[in-house]
């Protein structure tokens, strides 16, 4: 099923809206992280999912209306996305690029700034190292976010933490270009 279509937009805001994704050609994690100053906020997280029985073309479609569908309703100031990891299986590789192809197009259309960074990047930034797995990231989001209740799924944590990667990368990266570094 997609992303449920937006009853009203949300309006924008002055903080750093970020949605943060974790691709994939069945299941495209969505989360939605605010930050003002530094103060982390939890407004969104879900999943699109799409079916196996679609054909894959189709299950592209799906991808990208949901995550347009996610833009229109939350209005993000950027997108951060977890880069490719290469699987065993070619294919599946390819057809995860596909995806990925997807949600640029998705961003691109919707102006957004767009940046990536990867497995280990994310794990690294939320966990301490980069062999963390994904239960441990997890539970670093909800530590972070003051979560209550887990994520619906697995890759629900997995685009909150690129989110929240994306946030204190980024945040850092300004400061030393501020200060001219």
């Amino acid at each position: 099923m997609p992303y449920p279509q937006p009853s009203q937009p949300m309006p924008p805001t002055s903080a750093h809206r970020i949605l943060g994704i974790d691709p994939g050609s069945l299941n495209t994690g969505l989360g939605i992280v605010e930050a003002r100053g530094n103060r982390l906020t939890f407004i969104h997280c879900g999943v699109v999912r799409t079916h196996a029985k679609q054909t894959f073309p189709e299950r592209l479609k799906t991808i990208h209306e949901g995550v347009t569908a996610a833009m229109e309703q939350f209005q993000p100031t950027a997108m951060a996305m977890e880069d490719i990891f290469f699987a065993t299986n070619a294919r599946s590789t390819i057809k995860l690029g596909q995806a990925r192809g997807v949600i640029l197009l998705a961003g691109a259309q919707a102006g957004l700034p767009i940046h990536e960074y990867s497995p280990l990047e994310v794990k690294q930034t939320l966990v301490g190292h980069g062999r963390a797995d994904k239960k441990q990231v997890q539970s670093m989001v909800m530590h972070l976010l003051s979560l209550k209740t887990q994520p619906e799924s697995l890759d629900a944590s997995d685009a909150l933490a690129v989110a929240i990667c994306h946030l204190n990368l980024f945040s850092t990266r300004e400061k030393f270009r501020k200060a001219g570094a």
